[in-house]
């Protein structure tokens, strides 16, 4: 066993206070967030019930950790509302316009500028 493997299984959980595992061995029955969501489940307020870890030199600890959930006490995903869904919607257009021409830009507008681009660089956009 690997000095690296050996760090990252705690199946009793001693160390970590929470089971751990080394990544792409974590038993059946667990999944992450993007997991869960890609069955069409969520934690639905549970706990982590067990973690993955494995050595990453970009992380200052050195160290990245993924929290497990238990698939059997997930709950579904909450279906898209007719409110929420307009709401998003009215969030993405305010996004999209211009604050000093008020048009919308058809992107989103870039925070570094402020405006869209044709407002922001008026100057370039006559000389083409």
């Amino acid at each position: 066993m690997s000095p690296a493997f050996g760090k990252c299984y705690d199946p009793s959980g001693a160390t970590y206070g929470i089971p751990t595992y080394p990544w792409r061995f974590a038993p059946d029955g667990y999944a992450t967030r993007r997991q869960l969501r890609a069955r069409g489940l969520r934690p639905g307020g549970q706990e982590p019930a067990a973690q993955v870890m494995r050595r990453s030199r970009r992380r200052k600890a050195g160290v990245l950790v993924a929290y497990l959930y238990r698939i059997d006490r997930a709950k579904p995903v909450r279906p898209m509302t007719a409110g929420k869904s307009a709401a998003l919607a009215k969030a993405m257009r305010a996004r999209r316009t211009c604050p000093a021409c008020q048009t919308d830009a058809g992107y989103v507008i870039p925070t570094s500028l402020g405006m869209c681009v044709p407002c922001a660089y008026p100057d370039e956009q006559r000389a083409a």
